[in-house]
């Protein structure tokens, strides 16, 4: 599952090694909580060579997403690329479990989208921790963060997230590569993954906005979405988690706006803490 450039919706992207000739390669990670090495890995083209030549998207050439397959320990995250294509970044997991690895990028050679995965397991006790109902309201880092709209499975909609602090609007959402506020959504079981950015021009260096930020969102199949926010503020990049479940066939035929669901606050769990990557990069062990 996952957008081009014109935000159309294709089928469980994110779900393979391999797309469109190329392939996901070379993957290393500590494996174990606590160990301190490398995250790396390798991007293939057709002609079995790593790729060196990647377009930038959204400021960068590679988005690393990296989240537990029951969707806690999300981090969105940006390692860095040497002359013969292998990326890396420093690594420690903070939680066990099954972490699917995703890899977003452009090759210049098609200009083309593609988003890869694969699974890291990590060696130590775990307990899941599946949502066990919707969640309109993130908490992060001292914000709270309210998501309005529903999602319609096969249709686009709209998605507004509205960012508060102490119950006063922020409006000092700063450009965080090249947006406002960046949305990711997985589809809860098999995580097929769809990455989606708000409406409007690309904001400037400088400029500001707030609270509120639109998104729009299609998601393909019927079902549980786990969404993550990523904003910035005053330099610092934040990360507020949602669970969101598409409208029934009835709500959505019916002509009514869909079903009315209470907020449920969710965040990082106390004691977890959280971190943040070289580059404004942030961990979320929600």
């Amino acid at each position: 599952m996952g957008t081009d450039h014109q935000g159309s919706a294709t089928t469980d992207t994110g779900l393979s090694l391999a797309a469109g000739g190329y392939r996901l390669t070379g993957v290393t990670a500590p494996s174990q909580v606590g160990e301190e090495q490398e995250l790396t890995l390798t991007i293939e083209g057709p002609n079995g060579q790593p790729v060196t030549d990647f377009d930038v998207s959204h400021e960068k050439e590679l988005h690393l997403i990296v989240v537990r397959t029951d969707g806690a320990g999300f981090r969105h995250v940006h390692p860095q690329r040497d002359g013969q294509g292998l990326w890396s970044i420093p690594w420690q997991w903070s939680q066990a479990g099954s972490h699917r690895v995703y890899a977003e990028f452009v090759p210049t050679a098609t200009g083309e989208g593609i988003t890869l995965s694969t699974v890291v397991q990590v060696g130590g006790d775990f307990t899941p921790q599946l949502a066990e109902e919707p969640a309109r309201t993130g908490r992060t880092d001292g914000y709270d963060v309210e998501i309005e709209g529903d999602l319609a499975a096969g249709a686009s909609s709209t998605l507004t997230v509205r960012v508060t602090r102490d119950g006063e609007p922020v409006t000092t959402l700063e450009p965080y590569l090249g947006a406002y506020g960046h949305l990711v959504a997985l589809r809860e079981g098999d995580l097929a993954y769809l990455h989606v950015h708000p409406h409007g021009e690309e904001p400037q260096p400088g400029q500001a906005s707030g609270p509120e930020v639109a998104f729009e969102v299609s998601p393909p199949t019927p079902g549980r979405y786990l969404l993550y926010l990523d904003f910035q503020v005053d330099g610092e990049v934040h990360t507020a988690p949602f669970v969101l479940d598409t409208m029934t066939d009835h709500n959505t035929g019916s002509g009514d706006e869909g079903p009315t669901t209470d907020a449920v606050p969710i965040g990082t769990d106390p004691g977890d803490g959280t971190g943040h990557e070289e580059g404004g990069d942030h961990d979320h062990d929600g």
